[in-house]
C-alpha cells in the first residue's frame, strides 16, 4: 500500500510540476532561512552552557544607589565579596576572583610581545570552570604566587615548539612569572576570554608587597573591579540566597546603608551573562538578547509564511482532485486510505524540500557568518539541535500542509462530487484568503522592522557627537614604567614639529570606549558625605579639550601657563548632578574628590563619549599632565600618511622595544555600530527572503485562480473586454488582501519596534511614511506577481480559452 501511495504521489508531483516546483522552492527557502537563524540563536544561547557546573555558577553583580535610586550597575565589585560570602553562606561551595587586564607586555628571551587580553585569577579557577588544561595540574596551576597559565595559541607564539612548562616570562618589565600550565584556547561561546591567567596571589603581592593584613584583598571592600564567581551547592535556590544579601551588606559594610549611599549584590546565572549583561567593567563585549529573540521571531515568521504558501496551494489543488476522491470512494477506498494517500504526498514534498534546505544551509553558511560576524561551523549540522529543528519542521509541515486534503476532501460524498463536483468558493476560498492576509501581514511587519533598524542606525551615525574625532590617529598606550612620562613628553614635542600633525593629547579614555574610571562620593567642599555623587572620570593632559574640539559653555580650559594641577572641568550633565541649574553657577566652586580639593574652572557641553545607544553620563575631566593612556594625534586631512610615518619614526626613537600600533578614531568609534548594522543587514536579508517566499505562493495561487476562470476570461474578451480590464479584474482580489494585511501589520509593527527603540537613549520616532513605504513596496511586488499570470491569461486567444476544460 505504501509503495502505491508513493507511486501516485510521484505522479502527482510530476503532473503538476509547476505547483510542485513553487511549493518545494518556497518550503526549501523558508526552511533554510529558519534553520540558519535557529543555528545562530542556538549558538548565542549556548554561551557557557558547556561548563560542567554551569547550572550552579553565578556571577556577583554590584548595584550602587544614590538616595534609593539605582545609579550604576557593575559586572564586578569589591575584592572582598567572594571570601566573605563563602564564610557567611553555607550555600556557597567555592568562589573565584578574576581581575581582567588589557594591553600587557610579556617578554621571553629578550623578545617582547603585546598581549591584548589577560587576567589575574584565583587558584580555584580551573576546578570551578571547565576549561581543560593541556598540561599542568588544575588543582595547583594557580595556587602559588608568580605563576602563569597560558592558552595554547599564546604558548606557541611565545615558545614555538618548546615545552613552556617551567619557563619564565617577564610581565610589563616588572616581575617574572613561571609557566605552570597550558589550557585549550577558550571556545568562542564563552563570555570570559583571555590569553593567559596569572595567579591572583601574584597581584596581591604586587599591590601589597609588605603583606599587610589591612591591605589584603580579603578585606578590600572599597576597591572595585573584581569579577566574583560563586559555585553554589546542589539544590540551592538562588532567590533565597539573594534574599540574605541585604543583611550581609548591613553587617559587612554598615556605612553603605547610612545616608544617601547604598550598595546591593545580585546573582547573575553564568549562562545569562552573554545575552543579558551589559554593565560596567564587563570581561568583554556581550551579545544582545533582544536582538537574538527578534531574529527568532523572524525565523518563525518565515517558516509560517512557507507553510501558509503550501497550505494555500494544497487547498487550491485539492479542489481539482475532488473527482479523484469521489472515484476512489466509489470503487471501495476507505477514508483512512485516502488520508494516508494525501499525507504521504505531503511528506514526500516536504522531504524533498528538507533535502533542498540542507543544501542551501551548507552553501549559505559562509555568507551567513559574514553577515552576522559569527563563527558557526558545519559541525553544527551534526548537532541534535539541528536535526531536532529539521525534524519538527518536517513533521509540522507535513501535518499542516496535508491536513486539509487529507481530512476535508476524504470526507466528501462520492455522489455529490461525481455529479456536480465542488467549486472553489465557500470555506476553501475563505481559508485561502485568510492565509494570504496572514503571510503578507508577516512580510509587512518584517519590512517595517527593516526600515526602522536601518533608519535608527543611520540616525546614530549622522548625529553630531559634540566633539571632533575626524583625522585623529590613536596610538596604543606605551608600557607604564618609571621613564614612560618623560618619554611620552619628548615624543609629543618631536611629532608636533611635523606640519602634518596639528595637536597631540594623552588621556585615560578615548571617544568610543567606556570610561572605566568610576568615582563615587564626589561632592562640593564642606558638603556632607551623604551628598556625594558618582561620576565617570577621564584623566587627561592640557590638550585634550582643545584637540577634540569640546565646546566650553562656561569658564575656560586648563591653562598650562598656570601649571595648575588642582583644576577640574565637568560636562553639563555632571554640573546638573552637583545641583547647579546653569553652568556659570559652578565656576570657582571647590569639590572634594576622595580628599583632594579641586576647583571647577570650566564646563563643557555634553558629548557622546560612546554611541547614541547610551545616555549622557556625568563626567569629570581631571587634569594629570603625566597621565598614562592612549596618545591621540590630530593630523591634516591631506597629510595622514606623512603623519603616520612621522609618528612611527618618533615612536621607534622613544619606545624602541614596543610595537607601533595605531587606529583612526572615526573607524574605531564606528565599531560601536557594527553590531546594530549587522542586525539590520540580517533583518533585511531575511525580510527579502520572506517576501520572496510570499510571492512564490502568490504566484502559484494566482496561477490556479486564473486557470479556474479561463472560460470567464474568454467570454469577457469576446464581449469586448480589454487586456487592462481583465488584468484589473484578476488582480483586485489579491491586492485587496494585501491592503487588509497592511492595516493588520502596522499597529503590531508600531508596538514591537517601539519596544526595540526603547533600548536606545537617542532614537528615531516611528513615522507614518515608514508604514506607507512598507505597504507600498509589498503592494507593488504583489501587483507584479499577480499581473504576470493575469496578463498572460488576458492575452490568450478567446477561442482557446472557451475550449478549455
Amino acid at each position: 500500500m505504501l509503495s502505491n501511495y508513493l507511486k501516485i504521489a510521484f505522479r502527482n508531483l510530476l503532473r503538476d510540476s509547476h505547483f510542485s516546483l513553487i511549493n518545494i522552492s518556497g518550503l526549501a527557502i523558508g526552511m533554510a532561512a529558519t534553520l540558519l537563524i535557529l543555528q545562530y540563536v542556538a549558538f548565542e544561547r549556548s554561551y557557557d552552557r558547556f561548563q560542567d557546573k554551569a547550572d550552579r555558577i553565578y556571577r556577583v553583580k554590584t548595584e550602587r544607589f544614590e538616595k534609593g535610586v539605582l545609579s550604576t550597575e557593575w559586572a564586578g565589585g569589591p575584592f572582598a565579596v567572594g571570601n566573605h560570602m563563602k564564610d557567611a553562606f553555607p550555600e556557597v561551595e567555592e568562589f573565584v576572583r578574576v581581575y581582567m587586564r588589557s594591553r600587557q607586555e610579556l617578554e621571553v628571551n629578550n623578545t617582547k610581545f603585546k598581549i591584548e587580553k589577560g587576567a589575574y585569577a584565583s587558584k580555584a579557577f580551573f576546578t570551578l570552570f571547565s576549561y581543560p588544561l593541556v598540561s599542568g595540574n588544575a588543582q595547583t596551576a594557580l595556587a602559588e604566587p608568580y605563576t602563569v597559565v597560558l592558552s595554547e595559541s599564546l604558548a606557541r607564539r611565545l615558545f614555538g615548539n618548546t615545552n613552556p612548562l617551567g619557563q619564565s616570562i617577564r610581565v610589563n618589565r616588572q616581575y617574572l612569572v613561571k609557566v605552570t600550565g597550558v589550557y585549550q584556547d577558550f571556545p568562542e561561546n564563552t563570555h570570559l576570554k583571555t590569553d593567559y591567567l596569572i595567579s591572583f596571589d601574584t597581584f596581591q603581592r604586587l599591590v601589597n608587597p609588605e603583606n599587610n593584613p589591612d591591605q589584603n584583598f580579603d578585606n578590600a571592600w572599597n576597591w572595585d573591579g573584581c569579577l566574583t564567581y560563586l559555585l553554589v551547592k546542589e539544590g540551592t535556590d538562588p532567590q533565597k540566597l539573594e534574599a540574605k544579601f541585604p543583611a550581609f551588606v548591613a553587617k559587612e559594610q554598615p556605612e553603605t546603608v547610612k545616608g544617601s549611599f547604598g550598595v546591593a549584590f545580585a546573582l547573575q546565572p553564568l549562562v545569562d551573562i552573554h545575552l543579558y549583561s551589559n554593565y560596567m567593567m564587563e570581561a568583554g563585549p556581550n551579545g544582545d538578547g533582544v536582538a537574538v529573540y527578534i531574529l527568532l521571531g523572524v525565523a518563525l515568521f518565515i517558516i509560517l509564511i512557507a507553510w501558509v504558501n503550501y497550505i494555500n496551494l494544497a487547498t487550491a489543488r485539492a479542489i481539482r482532485r475532488a473527482r479523484e476522491v469521489g472515484v476512489r470512494k466509489a470503487v471501495g477506498s476507505f477514508r483512512s486510505q485516502l488520508i494516508g494517500q494525501f499525507l504521504v504526498e505531503s511528506a514526500l514534498l516536504n522531504f524533498v524540500s528538507v533535502l533542498a534546505a540542507c543544501v542551501i544551509v551548507a552553501a549559505g553558511l559562509p555568507l551567513f557568518n559574514a553577515f552576522t560576524d559569527q563563527h558557526l561551523t558545519y559541525s553544527l549540522i551534526g548537532t541534535s539541535q539541528f536535526w531536532l529543528g529539521l525534524g519538527i519542521m518536517f513533521g509540522v509541515g507535513t501535518l499542516l500542509s496535508g491536513a486539509y486534503p487529507a481530512f476535508v476532501l476524504s470526507g466528501f460524498k462520492p455522489t455529490q462530487v461525481l455529479k456536480a463536483g465542488i467549486s472553489g468558493g465557500g470555506q476553501g476560498t475563505f481559508l485561502r484568503k485568510t492565509l494570504v492576509v496572514v503571510q503578507f501581514s508577516a512580510s509587512i511587519f518584517l519590512l517595517v522592522g527593516t526600515i526602522t533598524v536601518f533608519r535608527q542606525v543611520q540616525y546614530m551615525r549622522s548625529q553630531a557627537l559634540g566633539m571632533d574625532i575626524d583625522q585623529t590617529l590613536v596610538l596604543s598606550p606605551p608600557t607604564n614604567d618609571s621613564t614612560r612620562a618623560s618619554r611620552t613628553k619628548s615624543f609629543k614635542e618631536t611629532v608636533l614639529q611635523q606640519s602634518a600633525i596639528k595637536s597631540v593629547t594623552v588621556s585615560s579614555s578615548i571617544p568610543g570606549e567606556k570610561v572605566d574610571f568610576n568615582a563615587g562620593g564626589i561632592r562640593l567642599e564642606n558638603a556632607p558625605e551623604t551628598n556625594g555623587k558618582q561620576y565617570r572620570v577621564i584623566m587627561m593632559d592640557y590638550d585634550f579639550i582643545s584637540s577634540f574640539g569640546l565646546k566650553i559653555i562656561a569658564g575656560r580650559n586648563f591653562n598650562k601657563d598656570l601649571g595648575e594641577q588642582n583644576a577640574v572641568v565637568f560636562n553639563r550633565t555632571g554640573i546638573r548632578q552637583l545641583g547647579f541649574r546653569v553652568p556659570e553657577e559652578a565656576l570657582g566652586k571647590k569639590i572634594n574628590f576622595w580628599g583632594d580639593i579641586l576647583t571647577i574652572v570650566g564646563v563643557v557641553d555634553d558629548f557622546h563619549q560612546q554611541s547614541l545607544r547610551d545616555a549622557y553620563e556625568p563626567l569629570v575631566l581631571r587634569l594629570d599632565s603625566g597621565v598614562n593612556g592612549s596618545i591621540s594625534l590630530k593630523v591634516e586631512a591631506s597629510g595622514s600618511s606623512k603623519a603616520v610615518e612621522a609618528a612611527r619614526q618618533a615612536w621607534s626613537e622613544y619606545f624602541p622595544n614596543e610595537p607601533f600600533e595605531y587606529v583612526f578614531l572615526n573607524e574605531k568609534y564606528d565599531q560601536q555600530y557594527r553590531a546594530d548594522e549587522r542586525f539590520g543587514q540580517v533583518f533585511g536579508f531575511f525580510t527579502i527572503l520572506a517576501i520572496l517566499v510570499s510571492c512564490l505562493g502568490l504566484l502559484g495561487l494566482s496561477s490556479f485562480v486564473t486557470a479556474q476562470r479561463t472560460k470567464e476570461i474568454g467570454i469577457r474578451k469576446v464581449l469586448g473586454a480589454s487586456v487592462s480590464s481583465v488584468t484589473a479584474l484578476l488582480a483586485k482580489d489579491f491586492l485587496g488582501l494585501v491592503i487588509v494585511a497592511i492595516f493588520i501589520a502596522s499597529p503590531i509593527a508600531f508596538f514591537l519596534m517601539n519596544q526595540w527603540l526603547d533600548h536606545f537613549a537617542f532614537s528615531i520616532a516611528m513615522q507614518w511614511w515608514m508604514f506607507a513605504a512598507a505597504g507600498l513596496v509589498t503592494l507593488v511586488i504583489a501587483l507584479f506577481t499577480v499581473s504576470y499570470q493575469a496578463i498572460k491569461a488576458a492575452l490568450m486567444n478567446p477561442v482557446k480559452s472557451l475550449r478549455s476544460e
